[in-house]
Order: C-alpha cells, then structure tokens, then sequence
C-alpha cells in the first residue's frame, strides 16, 4: 500500500527515501556558524554521486525541491540550546543567541513551503555528490544549520503526472552531542572532573532507571548487559534534573534504543508504537515493526508522558 504526504490538498506519494541521513558539515554553513575559518561554500556534500544522480534524476539533474516552515520552526526550536549556551566554539559564538532569534523571525515571515531547485555539480571530479542551489530555500539551510549537529533527510515524492519532488526536512542530530560529551569523560586535565561529573551522573540514571524498568518492553529482554538506559528527552536539552530523573528514561534493547535516539520511532500516550515516513519500508519489513502495534509493557505515567511529547515534538522524525 503506498505511502502519501498532503500538500496542498493533494496526495503525493512518497516514491522512495534518500539513502543516507546528510550530516551538515562546517564547510557549508554561513561563516557565523562555523566552527573553522572562511566564508562557507555553497555546495552540499550529499555522499557517493551514483546514488545521488539514481535518486535525484541522473546526471546534469536539476531537482525541484521543498522546506515546510513548520519543520524548519520546529528544528529551530529543538537547537535552540545550542544557540543560547554553545557547546562548540562557532565564529560567531557570542551572537548566536541574536541570531536565533532573527532567523525565527525571517522563517516565520516566510511561505508555508519553501520552494528551491537543487543542482547537480557534475563538473566536480570523482565519487562525491554536490548539489548547489541560489535559491532561498537551500540558503535558509546554510544559515539555520550548526554544523555537525546538523542533518538533513530527503524524501521522493511523485506526483500525479508523473514528475518528481523532494522533500527536505531538518533535524538535531542529538547522537553528536551525546558522543562529544561522553569523549570528556576519558579526558584529563582541565576537562577530567567534569567528564567524571557527567560519568557519575549517566550511572545513577541507568542505576535508577532499571531500578524502576528492568527489561525492555518490547523485548522483554532483561539482562542488563543486553539493555541501553535511553533518555526520553535527550541529554543535551535536559536539565540537570531531567539528566538524572528516571521518568525521563526508557529502558530499551540496542536496536530500539538506536530507533528511538533517531527518531524513527516514538509512542502515543497510549502506547502505540508510531514509525516515522523518514525510515524505509525495505527497514521497517527487516526489522519486522509493522508488526508491533501497541507496546503493552511500555511504563507510561503522567511524568513519562511529558517527557515523551517533548520526544515526539522535537525528536521523533514525523
């Protein structure tokens, strides 16, 4: 049964997904974002060129493409802690504050889809895909992108008449984060108490939490050395009581751990498992997730609830 997305009062169908999640790098943000120095490049790395020409449209392509305000206001909002308090040391570290709240106000001021055309840097030597587009669309994704925390996911949608367009979504690659600030903890020097700290901190939530949890209920795998302590509302954006509070934790088997961190799949309040259109059929029949429509195990209360309608909001790829 195909898959649609409404837009515009139409039905497109959903044609197939990007193979890859893009990682926004700092070569391609505007020269306030970035973490090295220069002014930025407007071509996007988008992996291996085969791939890009055979899902964008061969080569020479040029790919009608789209933003929705809503998501960029969303992706606003999720990266809004790094622009307030910046965990890396961006060019423009001290303004990024300012300039959060500028470039809200030009996407709020902007049309409900944000149209662009991307095309292909065929004249670019070797396996690397680039695309490169001056349209405000694809500058929106320069400036509103931190890089390395930064990705982008891209799906194909067909029309009735056949043509294509692609649909490009923002998120907070919440992973990064996790996995610089765990890098601390095996530092030394200046940065050795505070990685302790976080170490420290990280035990006592998985402690409490499987306390509370001790299997993951989808599996019902209980062996400790098996399970992953998985915050609900991510680390970064966290408190310093959210940090440590176990209702603000899942106790989950890796696969599903990886699944929910990336957002591909969240719950309801009433515990139904909701997949995201971001993940392939081809990975949900592998991985057997159509078949799991309610997790009965799932330990849901009113704090619980909380934390995972940030999830859904802010995380999950809906």
């Amino acid at each position: 049964m195909s898959e649609f997305i409404e837009l515009n009062d139409k039905k497109l169908v959903i044609d197939d997904r990007y193979f890859e999640t893009v990682s926004v790098p700092d070569c391609f943000v505007v020269s306030a974002n970035k973490l090295g120095h220069g002014h930025g490049e407007a071509k996007l790395y988008m992996g291996s060129k085969e791939m890009m020409k055979n899902f964008f449209g061969g080569n020479g392509f040029k790919a009608d493409c789209f933003l929705l305000k809503k998501d960029l206001l969303t992706f606003l909002k999720a990266i809004k802690k790094e622009y307030d308090y910046p965990m890396f040391n961006y060019q423009k570290k001290a303004h990024l504050s300012k300039l959060w709240k500028e470039r809200s106000k030009e996407v709020a001021e902007s049309d409900e889809i944000i149209s662009f055309t991307v095309e292909d840097q065929a004249q670019i030597e070797g396996d690397r895909g680039y695309v490169k587009s001056k349209d405000k669309g694809f500058k929106l994704i320069r400036q509103l992108s931190l890089p390395l925390v930064s990705c982008l996911s891209v799906i194909r949608l067909r029309e009735t008449n056949g043509k294509y367009k692609f649909y490009w979504k923002l998120f907070v690659d919440y992973d990064y984060f996790e996995d610089k600030a765990n890098a601390l903890v095996f530092n030394y020097g200046g940065k050795k108490n505070k990685g302790k700290n976080r170490r420290l901190g990280q035990e006592k939530f998985r402690r409490t939490l499987l306390n509370e949890c001790p299997q993951c209920p989808i599996t019902h795998v209980a062996d400790t050395a098996l399970l992953m302590a998985s915050h609900i509302k991510p680390w970064r954006v966290s408190s310093n009581i959210e940090k440590t509070d176990p209702k603000n934790g899942f106790t989950l088997s890796p696969l599903y751990d990886k699944l929910f961190d990336k957002g591909f799949i969240t719950f309801s309040d009433e515990k139904e498992l909701i997949i995201s259109q971001w993940l392939s059929p081809d990975a949900r029949t592998k991985l057997k997730l159509n078949k799991i429509k309610k997790v009965n195990e799932l330990p849901l209360d009113d704090e619980r609830k909380q934390y995972l309608d940030y999830h859904r909001k802010f995380v999950f790829r809906g």
